[in-house]
């Protein structure tokens, strides 16, 4: 049973309103959002109201679905060390106040980037908020070992927010940016999920390690990695980005499969390349991103 409220102080309170966003997880989610916004504007630099607007409304929706997600999640989070100390099974915030800061947080992002940018941009916005709530952390994440794979598209949403914010439309690139995280993240997140097994398997939750072992997790992120190698390719040749963005995607998806081929003759209970991968993936994701905006073609 989650304990009751403390008595706390505006700042404290503040503080666990932004925790319940997950800001770590956001700023890499607009990092990627911002790229497209710069990428679809062909190496120029979007206005800043509508830069400003769109990452604003970007960062409302991503924040409100993590508040839905700690709301939902607020009976396995005592159990698990890594999420105990969140503000609901702290005993810090009641679940109905996250329930509440999460949809109006949703709310307002949907009249932010629908009156202020566009509606498509504002429809793609709560597709990514709808995916992740209800798809994955309602539907998928305690029913199959394969959460993380179809959920994993809840995280790529914001290439398409970001595209259509700019041009009012989705293109081919802006698919295949969603492609690239959506291939990123299971070797990305088991590669946590490795090192958090016994989390994972105090909370009942079936992650790939829980149910298939770690061994079979560890194949099918070396799987998964080289899938993103060819996804990150494709991108050049939709002409929008140039040869350095080619070079640089095959060199550091080679470096991604390198770590997994790596992590895959890691012993078991060693998680010691479970951890490097877990790092690297962050790197790979905010690389990859980056370099689309050094060498986009005008």
């Amino acid at each position: 049973m989650t304990a009751p409220p403390l008595p706390l102080t505006l700042g404290r309170r503040l503080s666990d309103y932004l925790a319940l966003t997950k800001p770590k997880i956001i700023v890499l989610l607009l990092i990627t959002g911002a790229c497209a916004m710069l990428v679809a504007k062909g190496g120029g630099v979007p206005g800043p109201r509508l830069l400003l607007v769109t990452l604003l409304g970007l960062g409302l929706s991503c924040g409100g679905a993590n508040a839905m997600n700690m709301w939902y999640d607020r009976d396995i989070d005592p159990i698990m060390n890594r999420t105990r100390n969140r503000p609901i099974p702290s005993g810090r915030m009641r679940p109905g106040a996250a329930l509440t800061f999460g949809i109006a947080a949703q709310v307002a992002s949907i009249l932010l980037l629908g009156l202020l940018v566009n509606w498509l941009t504002a429809v793609l916005s709560l597709a990514g908020f709808v995916y992740y709530v209800f798809i994955y952390t309602m539907w998928l994440k305690r029913r199959t070992p394969q959460n993380i794979v179809i959920g994993g598209g809840a995280g790529a949403f914001p290439p398409l927010v970001g595209w259509a914010a700019v041009t009012g439309q989705v293109g081919i690139a802006a698919l295949l940016m969603f492609l690239i995280i959506f291939m990123w993240t299971p070797p990305h997140f088991w590669s946590l999920a490795l090192y958090k097994d016994e989390d994972y398997r105090r909370a009942g939750i079936p992650m790939m390690p829980v149910v298939r072992g770690w061994q079979t997790t560890k194949w099918q992120s070396l799987a998964y990695s080289v899938l993103l190698l060819a996804a990150s390719m494709l991108l050049y040749w939709t002409g929008v980005v140039g040869l350095l963005y080619l070079v640089a995607a095959v060199v550091l998806g080679a470096v991604f499969i390198g770590y997994s081929l790596v992590l895959l003759r890691e012993p078991k209970p060693e998680v010691k390349w479970a951890k490097r991968t877990f790092r690297f993936s962050l790197l790979y994701l905010t690389a990859i991103f980056a370099v689309m905006v050094l060498n986009v073609r005008h």
